[in-house]
């Protein structure tokens, strides 16, 4: 596989932090960069998905109902309706 060069002008303090992040990750920038372009390739997207919104406006996703998690773990007592007996003729 041939490789090729690609230069890119950014912030210097974006750099740096991005480098910060990646380290943490175990990475180098060229790593990164090779990962965010191979799955901008591989998704035919870009890998993830872009907003206008700040990052505490911004709503984390919803994780998937997963049935029969918490079987067994909670339970409903027998008079667990009871209480509504008392309001049945007001409804």
């Amino acid at each position: 596989m041939a490789t090729t060069i690609i230069n890119v002008r950014t912030d210097s303090e974006i750099k740096h932090r991005a480098q910060q992040v990646f380290e943490a990750l175990g990475l180098d920038m060229t790593t990164a960069i090779n990962i965010f372009l191979r799955q901008t390739v591989r998704q035919q997207d870009m890998p993830f998905t872009l907003t206008m919104q700040t990052q505490k406006e911004v709503k984390p996703p919803r994780r998937p109902l997963q049935y029969d998690c918490l079987e067994g773990k909670i339970w409903a007592a027998d008079d667990f309706d009871a209480p509504l007996d008392d309001f049945k003729e007001y409804m």
